[in-house]
């Protein structure tokens, strides 16, 4: 049976807010909403009557932080109070405090929050408007592009502020690290990773006054939200080059043993070599994939299993992706370039699958 939209709760956190954020809150009340939390992120004095002003409004309870912290921090306060004191709510929807979101939106998505489903409901602008700023447009677009690369589905909006999730999910939200605004985006990795689906509904694109209230750095906080996207794929990188010097440092080694102690023929001699490399490489990429690249704690012995069917499946899939190019007619000059450019996606996908299925992240009750 579908919960009533009323019974979500708004969390909005805000940092030096103007007249507008008591009047979205007013709108919010009128369209049926009955819960609103707002955190003051350390806004200045100057602002504090506005905070007042909301704090006695009907179902409206603010929390302050006495210094700036981030939006991360100020989301995780806002789920913390939610947890410990609203009881029973269907679940929680985040919303910018800079008139982004309109009501009907947020209407929506607490509708869809009705509906019971485990999932991570996302309020999806179209960037294809003549109305999007520019950095904004490409911003998104090539975060996107990098998003699906890595983990595996195309989010059109990933670093919207208007999300719904169930309130049985408010631990799992708790537990993504982040403090500021690349905390947002950790919340869309671990949701990849933990399998928690990612919706997205369309909502209105608005810009107020060209997005001049967000406190968005493009510099500083891009960094950072890159910093996050691309940290664990250069570290999976970071591994794999450390398993090629240990593969190649065993190989020359056994090459020089094997010819030193028995003067076998150099094709054996090479393939002794090559197999003893990997059976040492590959279970160093394997122990630095799993501490060191995915932080992966659960049975070590299922993920080395499913890790071994991996690397098999990859170097049957660069096998035969060879041999076919080879069949269909690709000159045999252009073999090792074939090679690599199917390695290369192969590498990617080698990513995708480690992270998704060989160390993803069960979610914790």
């Amino acid at each position: 049976m579908a919960m009533d939209p009323r019974n979500a709760v708004i969390l909005i956190p805000s940092l030096e807010p103007d007249d507008r954020l008591p009047l979205y809150l007013g709108k919010l009340k009128e369209k049926g909403f009955e819960k609103i939390v707002v955190v003051d992120d350390g806004s200045s004095e100057k602002t504090q009557h506005l905070f007042d002003e909301m704090a006695k409004m009907e179902g409206v309870h603010v929390l302050h932080h006495d210094v700036n912290h981030g939006k991360g921090v100020a989301l995780k306060t806002g789920y913390r109070w939610i947890k410990d004191n609203l009881k029973g709510v269907s679940g929680v929807i985040t919303a910018d405090a800079d008139g982004q979101h309109t009501v009907e939106d947020c209407w929506r998505l607490a509708g869809a929050l009705g509906e019971g489903k485990r999932a991570m409901y996302m309020g999806s602008r179209d960037f294809n408007l003549p109305n999007i700023p520019p950095r904004s447009r490409m911003g998104n677009k090539i975060t996107s592009t990098v998003f699906w690369a890595l983990y595996g589905q195309y989010l059109q909006d990933t670093q919207t502020g208007l999300r719904a999730f169930p309130a049985s999910e408010l631990q799992f939200m708790m537990d993504v690290p982040g403090e500021r605004y690349e905390y947002e985006m950790n919340v869309l990795i671990a949701c990849a990773r933990a399998s928690l689906p990612m919706i997205p509904m369309t909502i209105e694109t608005v810009y107020e006054n060209n997005n001049e209230g967000s406190h968005f750095h493009p510099i500083r906080d891009s960094y950072r939200i890159y910093k996050v996207i691309l940290g664990n794929f250069v570290k999976f990188m970071a591994a794999s080059l450390c398993s090629f010097l240990i593969d190649q440092g065993v190989f020359a080694l056994m090459e020089h043993v094997v010819l030193s102690a028995v003067g076998w023929g150099l094709p054996l001699i090479q393939g002794v070599s090559t197999i003893m490399a990997r059976l040492v490489s590959a279970p160093c990429n394997f122990l630095m994939n799993r501490s060191f690249v995915f932080n992966f704690k659960d049975n070590t012995a299922q993920t080395a299993v499913k890790y071994a069917v991996l690397c098999i499946f990859i170097m049957l899939l660069s096998w035969l992706g060879v041999a076919v190019l080879s069949l269909l007619g690709m000159p045999k000059a252009l073999d090792n370039l074939s090679k690599l450019i199917i390695d290369t996606c192969l590498y990617f996908l080698s990513y995708r699958v480690q992270n998704k299925w060989i160390f993803r992240e069960e979610q914790k009750a």
